[in-house]
């Protein structure tokens, strides 16, 4: 029997959460969805301003109530951390309660919020009951700041909350800190259909393990194809060595195309580092394996013979695939 789905999306306010997890809400059949704006209601309901000020602020201008402000010696990134964390803690508790009830109840439930903060939130406790999946969505600042000014003039809230996007973006950049801190996925949203696939291709698991043979000057239209072209990801590269019993394997998880292209470009960058790598291959006789993994089975056919057909893979009978989603499911 499968486990639940908990699925946790956090964000800045205007990078799209919301629109995410409704569309991936939907794609998986999920009825329950909630925002941690309704728990943390609840939750300042029971707690007064008086014991927690910043729980009564937004999360962008929770700061101005710190108490200790002198502290931070005019640096105002570290202020405005400061003031979201103490907003969140209040907010964490309950939202683990809500956890804890979908589990016991074997409910699928997606929760997205600016309060889903990485280490903060303990989702380990919940990963032997449930199938947790946590997730912080960025996106670049022009694009943050054009989706920022849309939602508050679309919910009525512009004048004063358009003043905050300063303080909207460090708390964007503090959540992207923590989660890669914390082994979160970030994804990139910058469209729904692209987020959506990469979500799902790290949800469901749907993977196959395969050879590879080409040059490191094709790294970049293999990873194209996967990457962009699929919404896939790669994980791990094992390199056959002449006299070496067991390969030599590298652990990745590379699903990000902007993670990928600034890998390969400094590899350009730097001439000694490309140099290496092109004597592993060379070693190995440009042959080695990746699991790819895609959002769907039909989507990871698609992309095997796409790279059949671009001459990328070698002798694939050989190559056992991975457990997908369904076989996992039943054993």
């Amino acid at each position: 029997m499968r486990k639940p789905y908990v699925i946790l999306i956090g964000s800045a306010s205007g990078i799209g959460k919301s629109t995410i997890a409704s569309e991936l809400a939907k794609e998986l059949g999920i009825k329950h969805l909630i925002e941690t704006d309704f728990i943390r209601a609840i939750v300042r309901g029971i707690i007064g301003p008086d014991y927690a000020p910043s729980l009564h602020k937004s999360s962008f201008d929770a700061y101005t109530t710190l108490r200790d402000k002198e502290r931070y010696d005019g640096d105002s990134d570290a202020l405005i951390e400061a003031g979201f964390e103490d907003h969140a803690s209040f907010v964490i508790p309950a939202i683990e309660r809500v956890i804890r009830r979908a589990v016991d109840d074997f409910d699928d439930v997606v929760i997205e919020g600016v309060h889903l903060v990485p280490g903060f939130i303990n989702i380990d406790k919940f990963k032997d009951v449930a199938s947790i999946h946590f997730f912080i969505l960025t996106a670049d600042k022009e694009v943050h700041k054009e989706r920022f000014v849309k939602r508050a003039m679309k919910i009525k809230r512009g004048g004063k909350h358009l003043e905050y996007f300063k303080e909207n973006r460090i708390i964007n950049d503090y959540l992207v800190k923590s989660a890669t801190e914390h082994g979160i996925p970030v994804i990139n949203n910058i469209n729904i259909d692209n987020t959506i696939k990469r979500m799902l291709t790290l949800i469901r698991e749907i993977c196959k393990v395969m050879l590879f043979k080409h040059s490191v000057d094709q790294l970049g239209e293999e990873t194209s194809i996967i990457l962009d072209k699929y919404g896939g990801r790669m994980v791990d590269v094992s390199y056959f060595l002449p006299g070496f019993g067991e390969p030599l394997k590298r652990n990745v998880n590379v699903f990000d195309p902007i993670e990928a292209k600034r890998f390969i470009d400094k590899l350009q960058d730097t001439p000694q580092r490309k140099k290496d790598l092109e004597n592993l291959y060379r070693l190995s006789d440009n042959v080695h394996s990746h699991k790819i993994c895609a959002p769907d089975q039909e989507t990871l056919k698609k992309m095997i013979e796409d790279l059949d057909k671009k001459g990328f893979l070698y002798n694939n009978e050989e190559v056992k695939p991975s457990k997908t989603e369904s076989e996992n499911q039943a054993s």
